[in-house]
């Protein structure tokens, strides 16, 4: 089997003869769990950026032009060569990634489920026919939105490039993809390849690492209609604000602060399991991770000794060298902004179990006890294996509490159905898990969140991705010239 990659050196293009080295020069690939480098990989500048788009404006026409069964049988060899390069993409993401093999087997299958899923878009029903009192016919159609720029992060690299180039090259639209610079191989060079090896047309898909300027210039460009951020809430807000002022379409999926509630009568040792799950799968590094444990006070005492067990007997690591539960952190930038969350919240008053201490990037799964609202492991996303744990009295004092955040993205609730139907009906939340801890997606659901979390269910499902990636057009037509009083 040939190898997906080239060995040493990748361009910032789906094409190797064109555009092989961008004008932002180029970046080491760096492996977080040795601080090796893998390879080199180019990056972007502004200008490549617009350049891009213009000749992604150029393809595009022929894109959506292509058959809708020709499009959908790419994206389904698409979908198949997910699996045929599973093992050396997984690879990439154990070690540009820093992912666990667990999890880095689950993006390469949540991929290729992604392009089958996107596979059915072409064939979609595209329209509605209107009532008109004026005789004519009148439609009211989708059409392809043109040129999408994709903004994508570092932690699940590339699940959440493919949750939207996938649907938005099956529409007809052609993608500029901005991954993150710590992550442009499994973020952005991988598509390239796919998609490439798949049949896309030269210019279609266009991958553009870099930084902020990049990013920025993917927003601006006047080529591009709609923009799809996945990030922080601190930088979506910049997203959304530029997409404003140049009048694109965004849609932002940001972060999350994620409450945790066990009820009274939960069964606390699966309890347990799930709040470690939800906390320390990816190092915490997980829109979705549990950030708030909020735990029935007949529970709290058991809840927190299991919880601090498990975290302490977790193995920390290389994962790409040993079977680890967590590896390590991105980078030294966030390692240091987790440490000063936990240092900060015990010099607040919460009470350290286990974990708070750190070799290079690897940070030990931490349990903190007794936190307040006003510590920062609870009113902040940590974004790191921390688990902040507090008790309740009583229902309502556990809907307040998990309300009481600027965050919407998910809710796991644990205990009697009925009972956590009352918390969900109660907590604002795009997302809501009952008996599953806060970290779940699957292809073909809405996914996103409310308030600071994004600007609601944006990915996932026909209805959403159709929304997110095409135009409404009305179109009328008469059998005749239609007569005018002029």
């Amino acid at each position: 089997m040939a190898s997906l990659l080239k060995d040493g050196e990748w361009s910032t293009r789906i094409r190797l003869d064109t555009w092989c080295e961008g004008r932002g020069g180029k970046a080491a690939v760096i492996e977080p769990a040795t601080g090796e480098s893998l390879g080199t990989v180019g990056l972007a500048a502004p200008e490549d950026v617009h350049r891009g788009a213009g000749i992604a404006a150029a393809a595009q026409r022929d894109w959506a032009a292509t058959p809708p069964e020709e499009r959908a049988a790419l994206l389904r060899r698409a979908g198949d060569l997910w699996t045929v390069h599973a093992a050396e993409v997984a690879e990439w993401l154990v070690r540009e990634a820093g992912s666990v093999r667990l999890k880095a087997d689950l993006e390469v299958h949540t991929a290729a489920q992604e392009c089958y899923e996107a596979a059915a878009l072409p064939t979609h029903p595209a329209g509605e026919v209107l009532a008109s009192a004026s005789g004519r016919w009148s439609l009211a159609r989708r059409r392809p939105a043109g040129v999408v720029s994709v903004i994508s992060p570092f932690n699940f690299p590339l699940v959440l490039s493919i949750r939207s180039v996938a649907p938005a090259l099956a529409l007809g639209n052609a993608v500029l993809l901005k991954p993150d610079p710590r992550t442009a191989v499994c973020g952005g060079v991988v598509l390239a390849r796919i998609f490439e090896e798949a049949g896309l047309p030269a210019g279609v898909l266009q991958v553009l690492p870099g930084g902020v300027d990049v990013g920025e210039a993917a927003v601006t460009a006047a080529p591009v209609r709609v923009v799809s951020f996945t990030g922080s809430t601190a930088a979506g807000r910049r997203v959304g604000a530029l997409g404003a002022q140049h009048l694109k379409r965004t849609h932002l999926e940001l972060g999350g602060n994620n409450a945790l509630i066990v009820l009274p009568g939960a069964d606390v040792e699966r309890a347990a399991s799930a709040g470690a799950f939800g906390s320390f799968l990816h190092q915490g590094q997980i829109c979705m991770t549990t950030g708030r444990h909020l735990v029935h006070e007949s529970l709290y005492e058991q809840y927190l000794a299991l919880l601090a067990d498990k975290a302490s007997r977790l193995p920390v690591g290389d994962p790409h060298t040993a079977e680890v539960a967590l590896g390590p952190l991105i980078d030294a930038a966030q390692r240091a902004h987790v440490h000063a969350v936990v240092q900060d919240s015990v010099c607040a008053g919460a009470e350290l179990l286990t974990g708070g201490q750190y070799e290079d990037l690897f940070y030990r799964p931490t349990v903190l006890a007794d936190v307040q609202d006003g510590h920062r492991a609870w009113s902040e996303e940590i974004f790191g294996p921390v688990a902040p744990v507090r008790s309740f009295s009583d229902i309502d004092e556990a809907v307040t509490a998990a309300a009481a955040t600027e965050y919407g993205l998910s809710l796991g609730i644990l205990g009697e159905t009925g009972a956590a139907m009352r918390v969900a009906d109660a907590v604002p939340s795009g997302i809501v898990h009952i008996n599953e801890q806060t970290v779940a997606d699957e292809a073909h659901v809405p996914f996103g969140g409310v308030a600071a979390s994004g600007t609601g269910a944006r990915f996932g499902g026909a209805a959403a991705n159709i929304e997110a990636f095409t135009e409404t057009q009305w179109l009328t037509a008469r059998a005749d010239i239609a007569p005018y009083p002029f």
